[in-house]
């Protein structure tokens, strides 16, 4: 059984960094690319980056570029989200996804519970 658990989220003020964690188990890691994508209250859920399997390829959302880096370990099946400058539109709740394709394309094959990331003014 896939599990996708986030890890590292809380409430931060503007300009803060938060790292994100998602470890994931019943998968082969390193044969999924990995995303992560956030949602906020009455919005639907977006893009925010995503990693190719071995991380040598990464995109991240306009919106969050030069303050968003995605990275992972695949010896430790983790794959992370630093955030910093954040702002408070970044408020939202964040998904790890995993992609069986790879990336590019990214498809979600599995989603993570989330975690909630709250920045306040």
């Amino acid at each position: 059984q896939v599990q996708l658990v986030e890890s590292g989220g809380g409430l931060v003020q503007a300009g803060d960094s938060l790292r994100l964690s998602c470890a994931a188990s019943g998968l082969t890691f390193s044969n999924y690319g990995m995303g992560w994508f956030r949602q906020a209250p009455g919005k639907e859920r977006e893009f925010v980056a995503v990693i190719s399997r071995s991380g040598g390829s990464t995109s991240v959302a306009v919106s969050v570029k030069g303050r968003f880096t995605i990275s992972r370990d695949n010896a430790k099946n983790t794959v992370y989200l630093q955030m910093n400058s954040l702002k408070p539109e970044d408020t939202a709740v964040y998904y790890c996804a995993a992609g069986r394709n790879g990336f590019p394309p990214f498809v979600t094959n599995y989603w993570g519970q989330g975690t909630q990331v709250t920045v306040s003014s």
